[in-house]
């Protein structure tokens, strides 16, 4: 038997609800997002429809009320996330709750495995179909509005949906070429007397040759590749410098902060 189901059955005089016993907390609403509120206000004329993302976990108390009264004039997708999170046993009465305030278009979604995102446009597109535009009418392009209360997951469902739909994020580094990306980190890291990348790629001192630098590193790693060459005693098989392999590592080092603090942008 888990302890888990013994102790649910042993331990008795635990409390029923909580009290903040007098004691100050913070309110609901702090200045910043009252700042937040007024900027949606401003922007909604040119909203078609309202995403708002909330916290599965506290599908009812969570969400602000002032929010809900103030952006109830646009169609509207309630998008509780972190539902990997959540005890969802009771899923169907949640749905239910929610749709007695009025909520009648409600998913759960889980941007960690991407789950019921792509459910997103295709609920958005179907409500703003559904709904009058007025002085958009004639704008074939959609605006989506994301709102909710910080951390809930805002940007992790806008990044899950480009993700999805757009097959994008930032620009990949073979696209612009992982060697190109290594010479000029090299240089950055140089300029700012940065040489972290000395000690920890075993070279005997700063270096401003990429390929040198970045063939010491392959040799060091053991990042190399067999190579078939013809003499003319016959073919001969060698290990070569794998320099791509060499410069997917530094640049992998760079972004974790290996090679030391650096700024890119200068003031």
């Amino acid at each position: 038997m888990r302890l888990t189901s013994v102790l649910r059955g042993a331990v008795v005089g635990l409390r029923e609800r909580f009290d903040f016993g007098g004691r100050d907390v913070a309110r609901w609403f702090p200045g910043h997002m009252a700042k937040g509120l007024k900027d949606m206000k401003t922007r909604l004329r040119v909203v078609d429809c309202l995403l708002e993302v909330h916290d599965a976990r506290i599908p009812f108390s969570g969400r602000n009320p002032l929010l809900k009264e103030a952006l109830s004039i646009r169609p509207h997708l309630l998008v509780l996330n972190k539902m990997d999170l959540a005890d969802l046993t009771h899923k169907s009465r949640i749905l239910e709750q929610l749709e007695r305030q009025g909520l009648k278009h409600v998913l759960f979604t889980d941007c960690l495995k991407d789950e019921n995102i792509k459910e997103i446009l295709p609920l958005v597109t179907k409500l703003i179909s559904n709904s009058e535009r007025y002085q958009r009418a004639e704008n074939v392009e959609s605006c989506l509005m994301v709102i909710g209360v910080p951390n809930v997951g805002k940007s992790s469902v806008i990044n899950s949906m480009r993700r999805l739909h757009l097959r994008k994020g930032t620009i990949r580094d073979h696209l612009v070429g992982e060697e190109i990306i290594a010479d000029y980190l090299l240089y950055t890291l140089n300029h700012q007397q940065q040489f972290s990348y000395v000690e920890r790629y075993g070279l005997t001192s700063p270096c401003d040759d990429v390929e040198s630098v970045l063939k010491s590193i392959a040799l060091y790693l053991g990042k190399t590749n067999r190579i078939r060459v013809r003499t003319g005693t016959g073919d001969v098989t060698v290990r070569a410098p794998n320099y791509n392999a060499a410069a997917c590592d530094f640049i992998y080092s760079f972004r974790k902060g290996h090679l030391g603090k650096v700024m890119l942008d200068q003031a």
